[in-house]
């Protein structure tokens, strides 16, 4: 059984609007990384908040917009831990599915000394998002200042909220990542802006800030808004984690704003 239910927030019009993934990160830090077989002692472990679309969100969302989330995620633990976490962050539920046909999706990440990674990562929930979904959260899709689109989710889907988005007059943003080949043309076609990015956290930071400049100041130039992106997201990369990284509007310079 799965469920999406609209405790309120369907008529209401928020400023940026996620499509996209959730990811439950399991972090082992070791000296190296293992070789095949091979079992080595770490040194720390942490549960984090991941997956593109839910960062991208968490970004707009501390910098003051009113943020919606469309994903799904498990009827698990970590399901519920993630939906609880989007309520700490003041972000819409009304649209966070939960299933138990799949587990939340979650990445496996050891990172060594170095800085050096591997990652192994199960979509799960993820690959669950479709049009029944969409259909569901139409109202705010369709209404928002600003619609954020990423490809950790299956690209139809994606696909079919950007169009549904475009074609209301809605600002859209698609961020190509991961990258997939042989990408549908349409994609391009029904994206005003299309922002690709190598790293993770601080890209899904930047891509996050973006998204609030739209919303809150659509009459700057896109380069004046891309700079502030960045400022932003060049002060994530000074703190650990991935959103737990992410700055507050509050503790940005306010000329920002």
């Amino acid at each position: 059984m799965e469920n999406m239910s609209c405790g309120g927030s369907c008529a209401a019009v928020f400023d940026v609007v996620v499509v996209g993934s959730c990811m439950t990160d399991l972090v082992s830090q070791a000296p190296r990384l293992p070789k095949a077989g091979e079992t080595i002692h770490g040194h720390k472990f942490f549960i984090g908040y991941g997956g593109k679309g839910a960062n991208q969100c968490i970004q707009a969302g501390r910098l003051g917009a009113r943020t919606a989330m469309v994903c799904k995620v498990g009827k698990d633990y970590f399901g519920d831990s993630y939906i609880l976490n989007f309520k700490n962050n003041g972000v819409s539920t009304d649209f966070v599915g939960q299933t138990d046909k799949a587990a939340t999706g979650a990445a496996s990440i050891i990172v060594n000394d170095q800085g050096e990674n591997a990652i192994v990562i199960v979509a799960g929930a993820n690959l669950l998002l479709g049009s029944e979904d969409l259909r569901a959260a139409a109202p705010p899709i369709t209404s928002a200042r600003v619609l954020l689109c990423q490809l950790e989710v299956r690209p139809a889907t994606s696909l079919e909220a950007l169009r549904m988005a475009h074609s209301s007059g809605v600002k859209t943003v698609f961020n190509p990542a991961p990258a997939v080949p042989d990408l549908d043309p349409e994609f391009y076609s029904n994206s005003d802006v299309v922002c690709c990015n190598e790293p993770e956290g601080a890209g899904d930071s930047f891509v996050g800030a973006l998204a609030f400049f739209m919303a809150h100041h659509p009459t700057l130039p896109l380069e004046e808004m891309a700079r502030r992106a960045n400022h932003i997201a060049a002060i994530s990369v000074k703190a650990e984690g991935t959103q737990g990284s992410y700055p507050f509007r509050k503790d940005l310079p306010q000329e920002l704003f």
